[in-house]
């Protein structure tokens, strides 16, 4: 099958145009979309079949866990376990480039969990593409960087560049005349109340003024 391009209006996606490409995700496609972070290859959290397509393409172990994306704080409660502090914190901060590590709960499928923590990370994008997708789907999105590096190991960085590389290796890509990233997410882990942070990404200013003790 060819891959399908579309094209979106970066802050009014065309909702026929969302829908198609839906139809398509619950097939057991394989997207490349962009996010609030920068370019992602994506699929249905559901498709097992399609996140080991992600895995071959990023060249990624079995027992790598993979993030996703949801499109709210009561999305994100259904596959994990959230404490009053973390959801406070959450509600004040998302959408956005954050990326949570709470307790998963059952519903989330085992290749989406850490199997030695028993955790799972979960983000709400601040994306008008990816979050009209997560509405219309009902249901998250797989999402991991796309990232290809070149021959001199140089990293492959423009838009263009990363949709003539993948496009022979996914069903769908999605472009956009306007791009707005921000870079990788700042990675927050709430698996208790002492919270800390894993990786100082995007954001990460606007993180330490919402939960002070991170400072120390």
């Amino acid at each position: 099958m060819p891959t399908l391009s579309v094209e979106l209006h970066p802050q009014t996606p065309e909702s026929y145009k969302i829908a198609k490409i839906v139809n398509v995700l619950r097939s057991g496609a394989v997207m490349l979309y962009p996010t609030d972070t920068g370019f992602a290859l994506g699929c249905c959290l559901s498709q097992k079949n399609a996140i080991a397509r992600i895995r071959q393409i990023r060249r990624l172990p079995e027992n790598k866990h993979l993030t996703f994306l949801c499109d709210s704080l009561s999305h994100i409660a259904e596959f994990a376990k959230v404490s009053n502090h973390a959801y406070r914190v959450i509600k004040r901060l998302i959408p956005g480039p954050y990326t949570f590590i709470l307790p998963a709960t059952k519903a989330v499928p085992h290749y989406a969990v850490d199997p030695k923590r028993k955790t799972t990370g979960i983000r709400v994008p601040e994306n008008p593409i990816a979050l009209a997708l997560l509405k219309e789907l009902g249901n998250p999105l797989i999402s991991i960087t796309a990232r290809v590096a070149t021959d001199d190991d140089e990293e492959i960085e423009t838009p263009e560049e990363l949709i003539e590389k993948f496009a022979s290796l996914v069903d769908v890509v999605i472009a956009s005349e306007v791009y707005h990233f921000e870079g990788e997410s700042t990675v927050i882990d709430m698996t208790d109340d002492a919270f800390s942070i894993i990786r100082r990404g995007a954001r990460v200013q606007t993180v330490l003024r919402e939960v002070p003790e991170l400072q120390d």
